[in-house]
C-alpha cells in the first residue's frame, strides 16, 4: 500500500511528557475515602504547557497540544489492588485519576496511529505522592544566575520549605520517528508542536521543589539547557574518574611487572644454584 511507504532519510521528533501530579485529599475526602490520603493523575501529554496558569494542580504542567493525531491510545497498568487495574484511554486527555495512599510503579504503554506503522512504546513510571528531600549541598552552591544562595549566620544554606501538596513528577521524552510512513509524515507536518517557552512563565506559586532541589512550573528551554549543563558536568566528572582509574591501573601494571621480574630472577637463581638476589623494597 502506498501510504505504508517510508520517507527515506527523514527523522521527525515530537516532545511529550509522562508522569503524575498529586494533591492531598481534604479532611472530608479522607473521611469518605477510608485510608486513602492523596488524589493523583497519571498521564501522557504534550511537553509544552498552555500560556496561562491552570488553577487545577493536576493540570499545571504540559498539555498545550492535542497529541491524538499521533497517539491512538494509552494503557496504564496500575497496582493490582485497583479495580480494573489495566486502564485503556482511547481519546485525549490520555490520563487516569485515582486516589490512594502508597507509591508504586505504573507501566504506561503508548500506541501510535495505525497509519504510522510504529510499534507501541512502553514507559515505567514510579507514582510519586510525597515530595523529594531537599539536598542542602546544592543550596550551598551559586545559583544559575551566579548569585550566591541564602546562607545562615554560620554559613549553612537556608533550605526552602518542602511543598507537601501538590507534588509533580514528570519526565520529558522525545518521540523520534525515523523514516515515517508517507501518510504519517504528512500528519506530523500538519501538526507542529508548540515550542517550549524560554523560561517558566508561571508565577512562583506554581513552582515546586523536586528532585535535587530543582523547580518545575513548566518545561522550558532554560530547563533543557540546565539539564544539558548537568549532563556535561556529570560527563566531565566521569572522564576525570576514568583518568584517575587509568593512572591507578598503570601503577598496578608497573608494580605487577616489577614483581614478575623479581619472581623470574628468583627462579633463574634457583635453577643456577646461585644465591637469590635481594628483593626490592615495595
Amino acid at each position: 500500500m502506498s501510504n505504508q511507504k517510508r520517507v527515506r532519510g527523514v527523522t521527525v521528533a515530537r516532545p511529550i511528557i509522562y508522569g503524575n501530579s498529586t494533591v492531598l485529599l481534604t479532611e472530608q475526602e479522607r473521611a469518605e475515602a477510608g485510608d486513602h490520603t492523596h488524589r493523583w493523575t497519571v498521564g501522557v501529554r504534550s511537553a509544552a504547557s498552555p500560556p496561562y496558569a491552570n488553577p487545577h494542580p493536576n493540570q499545571q504542567i504540559g498539555g498545550a497540544d492535542d497529541i491524538s493525531y499521533m497517539i491512538k491510545k494509552v494503557t496504564f497498568k496500575l497496582y493490582e489492588t485497583y479495580k480494573n487495574a489495566l486502564r485503556t484511554i482511547e481519546s485525549p486527555p490520555f490520563e487516569v485519576t485515582e486516589t490512594g495512599w502508597g507509591e508504586f510503579d505504573i507501566i504506561i504503554k503508548v500506541f501510535f496511529a495505525p497509519e504510522s506503522n510504529e510499534k507501541p512504546l512502553t514507559f515505567n513510571h514510579h507514582l510519586k505522592l510525597h515530595p523529594w528531600p531537599v539536598d542542602p549541598i546544592l543550596y550551598a552552591q551559586p545559583s544559575a544566575t551566579g548569585e550566591p544562595t541564602s546562607l545562615t549566620e554560620d554559613g549553612q544554606p537556608i533550605l526552602p520549605a518542602p511543598v507537601i501538596s501538590p507534588v509533580h513528577s514528570w519526565q520529558y521524552e522525545e518521540l523520534v520517528f525515523t523514516e515515517p510512513t508517507e501518510a504519517f509524515y504528512a500528519t506530523l507536518l500538519e501538526h507542529k508542536p508548540t515550542p517550549l517557552p524560554r523560561t517558566n512563565r508561571h508565577p512562583k506559586l506554581l513552582t515546586h521543589p523536586l528532585s535535587s532541589g530543582g523547580n518545575i512550573g513548566e518545561f522550558s528551554v532554560e530547563m533543557e539547557e540546565e539539564e544539558g549543563r548537568r549532563i556535561d558536568k556529570a560527563r566531565d566528572k566521569t572522564l576525570e574518574q576514568i583518568e584517575e582509574m587509568r593512572k591507578q591501573l598503570v601503577g598496578f601494571d608497573q608494580e605487577l611487572a616489577g614483581l614478575k621480574r623479581e619472581v623470574d630472577e628468583l627462579q633463574a637463581a634457583q635453577a643456577a644454584g646461585t644465591p637469590a638476589p635481594a628483593a626490592s623494597a615495595s
